[in-house]
């Protein structure tokens, strides 16, 4: 009896995503680009802990951004 089995197709494989340069943010405001450095490294972390460094994130940045700029002239 034939068995059926599925064929191979190793170039159907999805390609691994590249990340993002986080090394230099996109920014020139040394505490905004302090606080994207939490990036750094987030590659290497299990899918499962990708939550709470992103939500940490979105708080100091919103945080941070919310403050008073620092020429008194209102919000950043």
């Amino acid at each position: 009896m034939t068995e059926l089995n599925e064929v191979h197709h190793p170039e159907a494989a999805q390609p691994t995503p590249e990340w993002p340069d986080t090394a230099a943010p996109a920014t020139t405001d040394p505490s905004i680009a302090a606080l994207v450095a939490a990036l750094d490294g987030v590659q290497v972390l299990p899918v499962s802990e990708h939550e709470a460094v992103y939500s940490d994130l979105h708080d100091a940045l919103l945080h941070a951004l919310n403050e008073e700029a620092p020429n008194g002239e209102g919000e950043a």
